[in-house]
């Protein structure tokens, strides 16, 4: 069925892109792997670009869906499941197949800021600050994008780290670190509310 040989071409692709790296694999070796006629996939796919955004959209799809899944699964409130998105990627990383964030990886090997491959990576992780930011404003954080945008970088430099050096513990002690993110934040807002001097910000920095 040329829906399923289109799926299966996206598949094998994805598989080397994610395993062996976008640039590294060929349109031949995608071709070989298949076990199609390098015809047929450029009737589904009419340049390597394309593919490559075709991944990068299916793991966006699957993050999303892993992301979400984990969170939602229990009676989470916000804070909870601001810890739980944590506690899905150290179940990633520890995947024996773990090769860092696709999107990263996109990223990297591709220079063009304002190319589509960039930009596939920007979408989704300013989608996925979103989600942060929404869950930080839900759970009453006075500063929901800054606390986004930390907690974002922790899960970034977490993931890279484990990449490097596969089973380092990166995103346990950056599980531990939003932890204390949280909680300095909400010391934040409570000296807010009751009127004194909220927690200066280079003393936040500091930490």
């Amino acid at each position: 069925m040329p829906r399923n040989l289109k799926d299966h071409i996206l598949q094998t692709a994805s598989e080397l892109f994610y395993r062996h790296g976008i640039k590294a694999t060929g349109i031949d070796t995608i071709v070989k792997a298949s076990g199609i006629a390098k015809m047929s996939l450029y009737k589904y796919y009419p340049s390597k670009d394309a593919l490559v955004l075709a991944y990068l959209q299916t793991s966006a799809d699957c993050m999303r869906n892993r992301i979400l899944t984990g969170i939602n699964d229990k009676n989470f409130n916000p804070q909870e499941k601001i810890l739980a998105i944590f506690a899905v990627f150290d179940e990633m990383v520890a995947s024996p197949d773990f090769r860092g964030c696709p999107f990263i990886n996109a990223a990297v090997e591709y220079a063009d800021v304002d190319g589509p491959i960039q930009q596939a990576a920007a979408d989704f992780y300013r989608e996925f600050c979103h989600l942060l930011t929404d869950l930080a404003r839900q759970a009453g954080y006075s500063e929901p994008e800054e606390l986004s945008t930390q907690l974002s970088i922790l899960l970034a430099g977490a993931t890279t780290r484990e990449q490097i050096h596969k089973g380092s513990g990166a995103m346990r002690s950056a599980y531990k670190v939003a932890e204390t993110l949280l909680k300095i934040n909400s010391a934040e807002k409570a000296l807010t509310v009751s009127g004194k001097t909220p927690l200066n910000r280079v003393e936040i920095n500091k930490f």
